[in-house]
């Protein structure tokens, strides 16, 4: 049964000179958050993300999806793939959830698409076990590079067959990853997956992983 929201609100994360604009909803009994990091031009009110998000609310995950560049550096191409940014962006809304109670009893976990998804397996190789699991969707692991022998959280790549650009680079990135992990191919699917109930998979893969490993 879906979970009664008792935390929602617009906020502001700081990071370095910036503040960051961000959607929390935790329900009342959460013991999880799944924090959002997005693609290349995309934003916290990305409408895939925050489908899946819905989701995993409704199955009572806390979601934190969260802009990662401010408005006058989204036209900038240089730093929507500059992952070492990106990371330090996402690093600092980990942070942030630390000091907020009772959230930072909460256990952690990443949702990535795009090149947010090369910020959430490079912030997980930074932090280790702090970081529960992860989560990419249509992503481009492949740009966390040598950082992905190091994560050890257990991560599920979620690629569209038809995308197959992404497909090969996911496949790479598979096997430079050495901790639990799972590749996941939704059969039809394209890099948005616009495709009749392609979202609702992914939304249910990742629910699933996050159950099991959060």
């Amino acid at each position: 049964m879906p979970q009664s929201v008792d935390l929602e609100s617009q906020v502001h994360i700081p990071s370095g000179h910036v503040s960051l604009g961000a959607t929390l909803a935790v329900p009342h009994d959460a013991r999880s958050i799944v924090m959002f990091a997005h693609g290349s031009g995309s934003s916290r009110f990305s409408p895939r993300n925050n489908f899946v998000a819905g989701v995993l609310r409704s199955h009572g995950f806390g979601v934190l999806l969260m802009d990662l560049l401010t408005t006058v550096e989204e036209d900038s191409r240089a730093k929507r793939f500059d992952i070492d940014l990106l990371t330090n962006r996402l690093h600092s809304a980990r942070e942030w959830l630390k000091t907020q109670e009772p959230l930072s009893r909460l256990r952690i976990g990443l949702f990535g698409a795009s090149t947010g998804s090369a910020a959430a397996l490079k912030l997980a190789a930074m932090l280790g076990t702090d970081i529960g699991a992860v989560v990419s969707r249509g992503g481009r692991p492949d740009l966390a590079d040598a950082d992905l022998v190091n994560v050890t959280s257990p991560t599920l790549l979620i690629v569209g067959g038809d995308d197959t650009v992404v497909l090969d680079l996911n496949e790479e990135a598979f096997r430079k990853l050495r901790t639990v992990k799972k590749l996941e191919v939704v059969p039809g699917a394209t890099h948005l997956f616009e495709e009749e109930g392609a979202l609702e998979r992914v939304a249910v893969l990742a629910m699933a992983w996050f159950a099991k490993y959060l």
